[in-house]
């Protein structure tokens, strides 16, 4: 048999046992006797055996049972030989010394198992003396006292006859204290239960049948040898050696709270029930317990109701915590940082504010996944909150932290912002992966209205993300330039439905041919009443509110389909590609690859013929924006890194990104004609090209001069005003004459 299937087979095997047990005769049955004493005797040493087999953490409780449960077999054995062989039933006799020495057996168990589920609280202490207060009542008046009033022939007759039912009352008090619990029972504790209750029964009922000569022994009997079966099948279930944390938790409602809320109920209520039942109050004895009864249940309701007033108040005040606290990282929420904010300037006093945003944590949820953001959203709060111990922080949501300095100046505000700065820029380790990763700090003191001084704050850390300083205070030309940006994003909807920009394009020549080797597209912004308004302007406005998606888009195609329109019209002598500037959001945008594909069939241009030109920055924390780089140098589609040189990880760059030419920024050509650094760097940058196989392009040429000395460096290609402007209509023929002179 299955071993989990063992205890149902020895449930089934003694209920068959007991049947037979109670079929046989009462009176004088040897074979009454001998079944009696056999049956407790393999219950006895099943016990063990189940032990043995499950082998749990603590085995000490099970053998105490076992052996409580042979002390009541060698009692029995001992009474049925008095009985059977000597024809003598004496009482007290060696008989009573085996059965009371079971008790403290049973008892010592039961507490084993008590300390073992850790049931430590004063609520299920005082609702198991509630229970045990007034069934010990109940016993004491119909049982306890009559035994002990009952004439003896000895004071030792008298004393064992109300030990009977004096441990009863303890084992009465340990089994409510251990159903008093609404935690996890497993079956192997409710069948411990099971038969601690069926002794009870049994033991009760033997006193009441011996105090009234009632008779009924033999049926009692049966009832102990359920107590048995109860015992060897709760040793026998699996879930005897589980340990208390394996076990599912119970609901604390529902059925149960109700069920126990009755039970309390009830036995609150037993004592002043009590004088209603006749004869109960004609004793004096009888009153003086009742009375004790009724004061100890009373003291002992007072005290539960103050437990459950004092667990409700611990609870409203974890639940009020909870609520003020972000669950991530354990700090303030926006909620208690607004609650304190305003709790601050109704002092008097005016704070000041700094607002930290994680600098691309989108891109570290999106390539890394959300658990490793969570852990480095823990480790940025621990760093921020050890930067400012005297401080509130608080986490707003998302990648955004705020902390509130009160009693502090704008001196004290910007060394707290110098010292987020230098300790957030430590590598985060999240897992196996260092990440690099820093925060954009807006601050701001001096508004007397708490949504101002946040509002105030936030722009100046939208600010900061914008210029790429570490730290901005907030001013009024923030505002000012925030009211521009704004006005400027809702007029570049209407100015893209108005088609008011256009596209122009900037020589890109080959030396020493002069030959215009490509062109740059280059997006112009002809305002009815602003006149041209510069890309600086707006160009960054529109990253911000997502409308250079749809722009990038119209100027790919424009320039396309005009280098379709050159090759049909030009042929030989138009311009070999385009160059288009992408930017990192169009780059990070689902599908690019294929809005490129669809535009290229549109307009007719083959892929070869177009050129991307991105930043440093837009490919720097890699993700969909170099699978996007893959998936267009796969098409045939060029790219071209713009600015080169200027970042801080250029180099690292060219082992990821599929790059064909590198655009030397201006930075480097400005001074190429005096020797010194940039020309060196220069230099430098023409021979990395050259042996990555890469081609480069001097961007920013304005004279001959700078012309001639990067064509001595090893340049071929240039791009400035020196060879042209950008404009609508570039004139190849006067670019190739300006280069040839």
């Amino acid at each position: 048999m299955p071993r989990e299937q063992l205890w149902r087979g020895w449930v089934a095997a003694g209920a068959a046992a007991i049947a037979g047990f109670l079929l046989l005769p009462a009176e004088g049955s040897a074979a009454a006797s001998v079944t009696l004493i056999v049956i407790g005797l393999i219950a006895a040493l099943a016990l063990i055996f189940a032990v043995r087999l499950h082998r749990p953490e603590r085995p000490a409780m099970w053998y105490l049972f076992a052996g409580g449960m042979i002390m009541n077999v060698l009692g029995d054995t001992t009474f049925e030989y008095y009985k059977i062989i000597l024809e003598q039933e004496p009482y007290p006799s060696f008989a009573d010394a085996f059965y009371l020495a079971s008790y403290p057996m049973y008892a010592t168990g039961l507490v084993l198992l008590l300390f073992r589920r850790r049931l430590r609280e004063l609520s299920t202490l005082i609702d198991a003396a509630i229970i045990a207060t007034g069934l010990g009542l109940v016993f004491w008046i119909f049982i306890l006292r009559p035994t002990a009033a009952e004439e003896a022939t000895s004071a030792f007759e008298s004393w064992v006859s109300t030990t009977y039912p004096a441990v009863d009352v303890l084992l009465l008090v340990l089994l409510a204290r251990l159903f008093a619990d609404s935690g996890a029972r497993s079956v192997s504790i409710r069948l411990i239960g099971a038969a601690v209750l069926l002794t009870l029964v049994a033991d009760t009922s033997f006193s009441l049948a011996s105090l009234y000569e009632l008779g009924y022994e033999h049926p009692i009997n049966g009832v102990f040898l359920l107590s048995y079966v109860a015992w060897v099948a709760a040793a026998l279930h699996p879930s005897m050696a589980a340990p208390p944390s394996a076990v599912v938790p119970a609901p604390s409602g529902g059925t149960h709270r109700r069920t126990w809320l009755g039970v309390f109920g009830l036995c609150s209520l037993l004592a002043p029930t009590l004088l209603f039942v006749p004869g109960v109050g004609d004793d004096r004895t009888d009153r003086a317990a009742v009375a004790i009864a009724s004061i100890v249940l009373f003291v002992l309701v007072i005290a539960r109701l103050a437990g459950y007033m004092s667990k409700v108040r611990h609870q409203s005040a974890e639940l009020e915590r909870l609520a003020l606290a972000d669950d991530l990282t354990g700090l303030a929420n926006r909620r208690r940082f607004e609650s304190a904010l305003r709790d601050v300037l109704a002092a008097g006093s005016l704070p000041q504010v700094a607002l930290l945003g994680v600098n691309g944590f989108k891109n570290v949820n999106d390539e890394l996944g959300r658990p490793v953001g969570d852990r480095v959203l823990a480790a940025l709060a621990g760093r921020i909150a050890n930067a400012a111990p005297h401080a509130l922080v608080a986490r707003l949501g998302g990648d955004e932290f705020a902390v509130l300095l009160t009693g502090a100046s704008a001196h004290d505000a910007r060394e707290l912002a110098d010292t987020l700065v230098a300790g957030l820029h430590l590598p985060v380790l999240a897992g196996d992966r260092e990440l690099l990763v820093g925060a954009s700090i807006g601050l701001a003191g001096g508004a007397v209205d708490p949504a101002e001084l946040v509002r105030q704050a936030e722009t100046a850390m939208h600010a900061a993300k914008r210029t790429g300083a570490a730290a901005v205070r907030w001013s009024p030309a923030l505002d000012e330039r925030a009211t521009d940006a704004a006005r400027l994003g809702a007029e570049l909807r209407a100015a893209l439905d108005a088609s008011q920009f256009r596209v122009v394009y900037q020589p890109i020549v080959e030396l020493p041919l002069g030959r215009v080797k490509a062109v740059e597209a280059l997006v112009r912004w002809e305002h009815p009443y602003r006149g041209l308004v510069s890309p600086a302007a707006f160009i960054p406005v529109a990253e911000q509110n997502g409308l250079i998606v749809e722009l990038g888009d119209w100027i790919m195609r424009t320039a396309c389909r005009r280098l379709a329109r050159w090759r049909a019209e030009l042929g030989p002598a138009a311009p070999e590609r385009v160059s288009v500037n992408v930017s990192a959001k169009q780059l990070a945008r689902p599908g690019y690859a294929a809005t490129v594909a669809a535009i290229l069939a549109d307009t007719g241009l083959p892929a070869g013929c177009l050129a991307v030109e991105i930043t440093e920055t837009a490919v720097f924390e890699g993700g969909p924006a170099v699978v996007a780089l893959h998936e267009l140098r796969e098409l045939g589609v060029r790219i071209a890194l713009d600015d080169f040189g200027t970042g801080h990880s250029s180099l690292g760059l060219l082992q990821t990104v599929p790059v064909h030419t590198l655009k030397v920024d201006k930075s480097f050509v400005d001074n190429i004609t005096a020797s010194g650094r940039h020309a060196v760097i220069a230099e430098a940058l023409i021979r990395i090209s050259s042996g990555l196989g890469l081609s480069a392009v001097a961007e920013g040429v304005e004279t001959a001069e700078q012309a001639a000395a990067l064509s001595r460096l090893g340049y071929r290609y240039l791009q400035g005003y020196h060879f042209g402007r950008p404009v609508a209509d570039p004139d190849f023929e006067l670019v190739r004459a300006l280069a040839a002179a």
